[in-house]
């Protein structure tokens, strides 16, 4: 059965522009909380880089979030060292595992700019997935570190030193965490990759462990020995707690689970073009930070040359309303085979 076209709702009529598309977000405390740990991706990608400048972007965010990540991690392994701070200990841990999340994601932003080859016929953007799907092992896994070593500390109870050192390295890995997380979220919304937002996320969840480190130092200055420890473990049940919204996230891409803002605006687009009477199907889906996907038009003129002219303008009006389009394959069928 045909489904004609019909014109999403909010959508301006302007010919040759993207539309606004709001997206729904939570009100309040949950919504505001949900913004910091669980960003949204912005699948509606208003981006005007075109592949290999996005590509570019996202190697230059990873390049420097990891320079700033190990600083971060040099200058905390040197305060654990002369205090025996368990938490600050976990803290560092996880964020040495942030500093090496860059580096898979690094050679899947290389890998993805390689042409399609008659063996790899779609390219190598899928190795972005991959690697988002690798950081949350990493974050998890430090997780496990972490728990091991704050159990281990409430068993074997040691002193720690020099506590004002230990809650400035928290602030440092506050700082360079944050910095790192905005930088990481931002480059990773504009250039459409979830797997970018979603090491972000993580560097945010490191930012905030520094904090908790922040507290245990505290903690023990005010005579409570086994705060420490206890934070460590809090540490790493929040990391738990928190990844579920970068596996949903990474989860989504890799089952190619789409916005249907995407699909509307698609439509949207290819409903500006002359000639074109209905639209029977678009299906999208992101391969890295790049969109593909096919289209099934009904035209009414059956000449080659008016098809041809549909298809040329039908594909200008797609790029301009979805600025990440990488390849969209639109057939043209005609109108006669609705009514058959």
């Amino acid at each position: 059965m045909t489904r004609t076209h019909e014109h999403a709702r909010g959508h301006e009529h302007a010919h040759g522009h993207p539309h606004d598309h709001g997206h729904h977000h939570h009100g309040g405390l949950r919504g505001a909380l949900r913004e910091i740990f669980v960003p949204h991706t912005h699948d509606a990608a208003d981006s005007v880089d075109d592949a290999l400048e996005a590509s570019g972007r996202g190697i230059r965010a990873v390049k420097v979030s990891l320079v700033v990540l190990l600083a971060t991690t040099v200058l905390q392994l040197a305060v654990v060292a002369i205090s025996g701070s368990v938490a600050l200990l976990a803290d560092t841990v996880h964020n040495f595992a942030d500093a090496l999340t860059a580096v898979p994601l690094w050679i899947a932003f290389v890998l993805g700019r390689r042409a399609a080859t008659r063996r790899q016929p779609y390219g190598y953007g899928r190795a972005e997935d991959l690697a988002g799907l690798f950081i949350v092992l990493v974050v998890a896994l430090s997780a496990v570190v972490a728990a091991w070593q704050s159990i281990d500390r409430l068993i074997s109870p040691q002193p720690i030193d020099h506590l004002g050192w230990v809650i400035a390295a928290g602030v440092i890995g506050f700082a360079g965490n944050e910095a790192v997380a905005i930088y990481r979220i931002r480059v990773g919304r504009r250039i459409g990759s979830a797997a970018l937002v979603a090491d972000g996320v993580h560097a945010r969840t490191d930012g905030f462990t520094s904090l908790a480190v922040v507290l245990g130092g505290i903690g023990v200055l005010l005579g409570f020995p086994l705060a420490d420890p206890v934070v460590g473990l809090a540490i790493s049940a929040a990391i738990l707690v928190l990844l579920w919204g970068t596996v949903h996230s990474v989860g989504a891409r890799l089952m190619d689970r789409i916005d249907p803002d995407l699909v509307d605006r698609a439509e949207h687009a290819l409903g500006h073009v002359g000639g074109i009477t209905a639209v029977r199907e678009v299906r999208l889906r992101w391969v890295g930070h790049r969109l593909q996907g096919d289209a099934v038009i009904e035209a009414s003129d059956r000449s080659l040359a008016e098809a041809e002219r549909l298809l040329a303008e039908a594909d200008r009006e797609l790029r301009a309303h979805l600025p990440n389009l990488e390849e969209m394959r639109v057939r043209a069928v005609p109108t006669a085979e609705s009514s058959a």
